[in-house]
């Protein structure tokens, strides 16, 4: 059974982002991925879905600087961030690899994910009352295609529903509008979300 992220409090958000950057500093360091630390709490061994958001704090504004993550409860959450981790520093296609003196400028950001649900919809349209801003964050699938967005991704860029979803299309390589095909399929999931307030700093819960 995958695990129930409401039992996730913020001492277990707290101990996931702290993971997961010396996950990353290791790695830079040693090129050694870390072990599960002994004293992980039991229901961090169970399974979710995870993403690692870096973000890069210059002159006090944060841009992406890597994000990787598993959507499926595939893993043990602890194994699944150690992993995802190292993976946002150093594998994100769409920017060069992290630097070990770079991390002191970058903001580690954990979102624990609940099992995607399909949205079951009789007409495309539906999709725009279905789906909820801060709420949802949003899966789509079609053949080979596939991409995810996060639910505080439209929060971000001041989304609303049908932007969210032109942008899932894209995401995924497809038109635009390709969320008016019945044929594609969108799923939603929710977030908890923890991040530091600066590098290396307090964790927090983020509230969408």
């Amino acid at each position: 059974m995958p695990l129930n992220a409401d039992k996730l409090t913020d001492y277990h958000g707290e101990f996931l982002v702290k993971t997961a950057r010396l996950a990353i500093s290791s790695y830079l360091r040693e090129k050694i991925k870390i072990p599960i630390p002994k004293n992980t709490p039991k229901i961090l061994l169970e399974k979710a879905g995870v993403f690692v958001t870096l973000n890069k704090l210059v002159k006090r504004h944060e841009t992406l600087r890597g994000c990787i993550g598993y959507i499926y409860p595939i893993k043990p959450l602890i194994e699944a961030t150690i992993e995802t981790a190292i993976a946002a520093a150093t594998e994100d296609p769409r920017f060069p690899p992290v630097s070990l003196e770079e991390m002191n400028s970058i903001i580690v950001e954990i979102t624990v994910l609940t099992p995607p649900k399909k949205i079951e919809v009789d007409a495309p349209e539906e999709y725009l009352d279905k789906i909820v801003i801060g709420r949802d964050g949003l899966l789509l699938k079609y053949g080979v295609f596939s991409g995810t967005l996060l639910p505080q991704v439209p929060i971000e860029y001041g989304w609303d529903v049908e932007t969210f979803l032109d942008n899932l299309c894209m995401k995924a390589g497809l038109p635009i509008r390709c969320w008016k095909n019945l044929e594609v399929e969108i799923y939603s999931y929710q977030g908890i979300i923890w991040k530091e307030e600066a590098p290396g700093g307090k964790v927090i819960r983020v509230k969408l």
